[in-house]
């Protein structure tokens, strides 16, 4: 936290979003105990800590640095509520208060990846109760129940690119692949997948064109629109075949693209032995 940083919150102001010693913004005291700003041109008064995780933190900032540490070198709640001596349900406030500000400064810089390679796939858990134990654990709180981790993988850097936790639904689907687009750039990632339906869809829904059909005959009104993969959208399934509960072949299906230019594509790539994130070896598909 430092003054360079801070700037003046009020989207209406001329001077929002400028860095202090560029805006009119000046030293102003404190308020209860903690510095803060006031901005010169709209008069709104600003917090030093406003943008970071301490903003509004009731705690010792130490005492919140302490428990966030020892939970990123993997301590559980239970005992980093022990090392610190607060309660669990404080500690699982402040791990929530420090995710949400890692989510909103990796959003910032997460922006134009040059992502060419892209696995889809999706994990399951559940929350509370399993699905099938549900009828009275819904009264408690509709999220409950079975639970998916929807991950978008880019091999060449083994990075996360978007993930999605929900149900296993189109509309989770969809979300995962708008959420690609959002932090990556104007090129197209190869995608590959499993055999679950809703890719393709979700995939349409990120990146399709749509187009208007030609009528049939003279008469008559045009066909709704349609939509439609573009050129560069290449995207093949991994098809897996189970005997006894345990994968006995695996082969791919290309979805759209030209098989001849994904063979070379992949034959080039620093990361052919691995297709999707279950790391399947690619000389057993192609």
């Amino acid at each position: 936290m430092n003054w360079e940083t801070l700037y003046c919150p009020n989207r209406s102001c001329h001077h929002y979003g400028r860095p202090f010693g560029q805006g009119l913004l000046v030293k102003n005291g404190t308020s209860h105990g903690k510095k803060q700003a006031l901005c010169r041109s709209c008069g709104r008064r600003v917090s030093l800590t406003y943008g970071t995780a301490y903003f509004d933190l009731e705690a010792d900032p130490a005492l919140f640095e302490l428990a966030v540490r020892a939970l990123a070198e993997g301590n559980s709640i239970h005992s980093t509520a022990r090392i610190v001596q607060v309660d669990k349900d404080t500690i699982c406030a402040w791990l929530n208060r420090a995710a949400h500000q890692c989510r909103l400064v990796m959003l910032y810089h997460w922006r134009d990846l040059p992502v060419t390679e892209c696995q889809l796939d999706e994990l399951w858990s559940f929350v509370h109760t399993k699905d099938q134990n549900l009828t009275v654990a819904r009264q408690w709180c509709e999220t409950y129940g079975d639970a998916w981790v929807w991950v978008a993988f880019a091999p060449a850097w083994r990075l996360v690119v978007a993930f999605v936790v929900g149900k296993r639904t189109q509309a989770h689907a969809n979300l995962l692949l708008d959420r690609v687009v959002y932090v990556t750039d104007e090129r197209i990632p190869f995608f590959t997948s499993d055999e679950w339906p809703g890719y393709p869809t979700a995939l349409l829904h990120a990146y399709g064109e749509w187009y208007q059909p030609e009528r049939q005959g003279k008469r008559g009104r045009y066909p709704a629109l349609r939509c439609r993969p573009p050129p560069n959208l290449w995207y093949a399934q991994v098809v897996k075949r189970r005997k006894k509960g345990r994968v006995v072949d695996v082969t791919r299906k290309i979805v759209w693209g030209n098989a001849d230019e994904i063979q070379t594509r992949w034959a080039a790539s620093t990361t052919c032995t691995t297709i999707i994130v279950s790391i399947i070896d690619i000389r057993t598909l192609y």
